[in-house]
């Protein structure tokens, strides 16, 4: 019954039609098993991340120099072995996963908004103000992402704050890019010209008619860009730019074990790994997100 509800060609209201569309949506991506995948691997991520305190059986900044360090995996009570400082790395691996999210969200809350902000005006207003927002995305973009972020972390410091704001400074252009095309095919539209004729002002329109229409696209673009998030985030801490020791942060962990590849693997390969599991899991639901947004994948 409530499947036929939602289901309905003939919604009697807007939440009904509201629902139905999402109902519609998680269909498409239910339909789509590798999408699950990556939804199970993000969800799993945020659960250990929130039970970290609970699950890492060691701290993550307190090593044994004496007993235990470079242990391998598979040793009593250290299941993915220790690095040079005696420190557990599933501990540590736990409470980066922290980090990381940390990471992914303010880069997405900072940058997606500013970049759909810079996009939706330049495509609704035109003229000379498309112009010159346009002209300074360009500027970012003709830059590679990590060496622009180098650039921003140099200037302001090393640090987890600095390396989120340099990364959101280098992220939001391709929003805005895909907000402007999006806002130049809907502003002529025979809703927009209506609205208009209703004297709501540009910023009502932009804000409350505009900006809606652009985030199917805009969520899919952010989704897919996580994982070249946390591989930024990554590179800067390798680099030492990102994350500060004793941060457990995932980059940083790969720097210090990089001097024990050859012998002691593990110190560097389960960071990676993590990286890997974590980025594929992004990737996967980005593509899954935009099969079921995109209407003409659905109707294919």
């Amino acid at each position: 019954m409530t499947r036929d509800w939602l289901l309905s060609d003939r919604p009697a209201s807007r939440t009904q039609a509201r629902l139905g569309r999402a109902y519609r949506v998680w269909l498409s991506f239910a339909s789509n098993r590798l999408a699950l995948v990556g939804l199970g691997i993000i969800l799993a991520l945020v659960v250990l991340a929130a039970l970290a305190g609970v699950l890492a059986p060691h701290s993550p900044y307190i090593g044994n120099l004496a007993e235990a360090r470079l242990l391998p995996p598979g040793t009593p009570g250290y299941l993915l072995g220790t690095d040079d400082q005696g420190r557990d790395i599933l501990s540590r691996l736990l409470h980066g996963a922290r980090l990381t999210l940390m990471v992914v969200v303010l880069v997405a809350v900072i940058a997606a908004p500013v970049g759909l902000l810079v996009g939706t005006v330049a495509g609704y207003a035109g003229g000379w103000v498309d112009a010159v927002l346009m002209r300074i995305t360009d500027i970012f973009l003709a830059f590679p992402k990590l060496v622009l972020a180098l650039a921003f972390v140099a200037a302001l410091g090393p640090g987890i704050e600095n390396a989120v704001l340099a990364i959101a400074i280098t992220s939001w252009p391709p929003y805005a890019r895909i907000a402007r095309a999006e806002t130049l095919g809907v502003r002529n539209s025979d809703y927009i010209a209506a609205v208009r004729l209703m004297g709501a002002r540009p910023w009502r329109i932009v804000a409350r008619h505009v900006m809606p229409m652009c985030l199917p696209s805009l969520i899919v673009r952010v989704t897919l860009d996580m994982a070249g998030i946390i591989l930024t985030a990554a590179g800067l801490g390798f680099l030492g730019l990102g994350a500060q020791p004793p941060l457990p942060e995932w980059g940083a962990m790969i720097a210090s074990g990089r001097r024990f590849i050859l012998d002691q693997w593990w110190v560097a390969t389960m960071p990676g790994i993590a990286i890997f599991v974590v980025s594929l899991g992004f990737n996967l639901l980005g593509d899954g997100l935009r099969d079921a947004l995109d209407p003409r994948e659905a109707g294919q």
